[in-house]
């Protein structure tokens, strides 16, 4: 016969491990959510790993109804911005000074600065902010820098409309994938640009287009001068006009040396131009 004055706490002991047990896991989970459930912003990013991009973008006129004017209306504004969106625009720059056919283009040698992916890969940490810029500030930072004008409202049409673009044109690619288009491939450091040498190659080769003082023709932009890009914008800087030069220019048929394009861009970057003012 069985002690039952002993099973009895047998069964009380196995009882309470039994409980105890789940009270522990339940414990151990609710203390690991507390612990992890705010993530420092210095955590490391995860890697986008294989998401490698295929250069395949639609065209404007590929959008759907529901969107096409809005396409349409943007990519207007990239290749006529002086008179779709001439309230935001104070010199004879637009989009296409830089974005080459609307940005349409697979970046590279004689392909300007691609915008298909954009759409992708922002927000993004921008140096200049010191933290993340969507694509109304980064945009709005090309009006107020390069076009020495004025920024778009966030609500307003033509925003709208370029933000709608950027979309379309980036649609099916990996978000924060590697998008190897983008950008501009920087130039081994030059030991000494020389301003003088880049004065001799500007008549040689940019000054057909864009004037021999800098003034811009009819077929391209000023490079300097009250009409010209001011001291905030990107291509102020010596190694992205360096970068740019030597990866497009002469326009269509690009051939300077790397060292011609440091020399050139020593030349150019020294000349007067807009102080930048936040408006």
């Amino acid at each position: 016969m069985p002690d039952h004055k002993m099973a009895f706490p047998l069964v009380i002991v196995l009882v309470f491990a039994v409980v105890g047990g789940v009270l522990s896991l339940v414990f151990s989970n609710f203390l690991h959510f507390s612990e992890t459930s705010t993530i420092s912003s210095t955590a490391p990013a995860s890697p986008p790993g294989s998401l490698r991009a295929v250069y395949n973008p639609p065209s404007p006129q590929e959008a759907p109804e529901a969107i096409r004017d809005a396409v349409l209306l943007s990519y207007n504004i990239m290749v006529n911005t002086r008179q779709y969106a001439a309230a935001y625009v104070g010199n004879k720059l637009g989009c296409v000074s830089c974005h080459f056919k609307g940005g349409i283009t697979e970046g590279g040698r004689n392909g300007g600065l691609s915008l298909v992916g954009v759409g992708a890969t922002y927000p993004k940490y921008r140096a200049r902010a010191e933290y993340a810029a969507d694509l109304v500030t980064r945009t709005n930072s090309c009006f107020e820098r390069s076009m020495n004008g004025k920024p778009l409202p966030a609500d307003s049409k033509e925003m709208a409309a370029i933000l709608t673009y950027y979309q379309w044109i980036s649609r099916e690619l990996p978000i924060y994938g590697d998008i190897p288009w983008l950008g501009l491939r920087p130039l081994k450091e030059s030991a000494s640009p020389d301003k003088t040498r880049g004065a001799q190659v500007f008549q040689q080769d940019c000054a057909a287009c864009h004037g021999s003082a800098g003034e811009g023709t009819k077929i391209a932009p000023p490079l300097w001068g009250p009409e010209s890009f001011n001291d905030g914008a990107g291509t102020s800087h010596l190694r992205t006009f360096a970068a740019f030069s030597y990866l497009n220019m002469p326009f269509e048929e690009p051939h300077l040396t790397e060292d011609q394009a440091w020399d050139v861009a020593a030349f150019v970057t020294s000349q007067a131009r807009p102080h930048f003012v936040k408006r």
